[in-house]
């Protein structure tokens, strides 16, 4: 867990990488807007939990979409991201609770608790949100438990993840340093992936549905591939020698210069469960 603390102590390394799929996505709808089309079925007035808010992008580019009933619960298990997501969102009408918050051990009373509950911030929601987090979780089987037990009857978990494959031409421009670069990188989200995430949701919940989300990056500039890059570096494990990213920048730039991009492919999805 060490280097996930290092690695989104703050919003630098996230935005980072944010950066490059905002900048260069074939999809220009946007993966955000795509994920709260999917919420949109919800009630207009919906109690929603989002675990893992990063700095509260999904929020802040939806912000004119927010139905005014919505109450919106966010946590991360990063003080960091909390701070950033405040900062992003200290204007958003009705304010978001923000709270720090492990996704394996919920303070919060589910409905089974009644409404009378003692002690309780809140007592079930109609939403759980996990964007591109669950891989993260060293006890995700526990963090299921604690996601449906919080959640209404007929509420949701809306649980996005990433594909085998994704950004493997990223991540080959660093295989002639690190050999076992794609080993690494497989290793962060094969926890849960769209490959195995349906199975996983399936021993918690009755209901599964898949939903994959076209898109790929053709980047026309350098320096982003190298930003996302370094940015992952704790997570990779990567050091590399300022010879090793001059040589980096070489291939990416000779790339784009003959192709007119550099291209990396994307697989990422959302399961609904319910």
């Amino acid at each position: 867990m060490g280097d996930l603390r290092e690695q989104y102590k703050d919003d630098q390394n996230l935005n980072a990488r944010i950066a490059l799929h905002a900048r260069f996505s074939t999809n220009t709808y946007g993966w955000q807007r795509w994920v709260f089309d999917t919420m949109m079925r919800l009630p207009e007035h919906a109690r929603i939990l989002e675990l893992g808010c990063g700095p509260g992008d999904l929020w802040a580019i939806n912000r004119p979409r927010i139905p005014a009933g919505w109450e919106l619960t966010l946590t991360d298990a990063s003080p960091g991201m909390v701070e950033a997501a405040q900062r992003k969102l200290v204007d958003l009408k009705p304010a978001p609770t923000l709270k720090v918050v492990d996704a394996q051990s919920l303070p919060f009373d589910g409905a089974a608790a009644g409404v009378d509950a003692v002690g309780s911030d809140r007592v079930g929601f109609d939403a759980v949100v996990a964007n591109h987090m669950l891989y993260h979780v060293p006890d995700r089987r526990r963090a299921l438990a604690e996601i449906r037990r919080v959640l209404l009857p007929g509420g949701k978990l809306f649980a996005t993840t990433v594909g085998g494959g994704a950004m493997t031409e990223l991540w080959a421009l660093v295989e002639a340093f690190i050999p076992d670069i794609h080993a690494r990188t497989q290793a962060v989200a094969s926890g849960f992936t769209l490959e195995n995430g349906g199975d996983q949701l399936a021993e918690v919940f009755p209901s599964v549905a898949r939903y994959d989300y076209e898109d790929a990056l053709e980047v026309t500039e350098v320096q982003p591939i190298v930003a996302y890059l370094r940015s992952s570096s704790t997570l990779m494990h990567v050091t590399l020698e300022p010879s090793q990213w001059a040589t980096i920048r070489r291939t990416i730039s000779a790339t784009i210069e003959t192709k007119g991009a550099f291209h990396i492919t994307k697989t990422s999805g959302l399961f609904i469960a319910s």
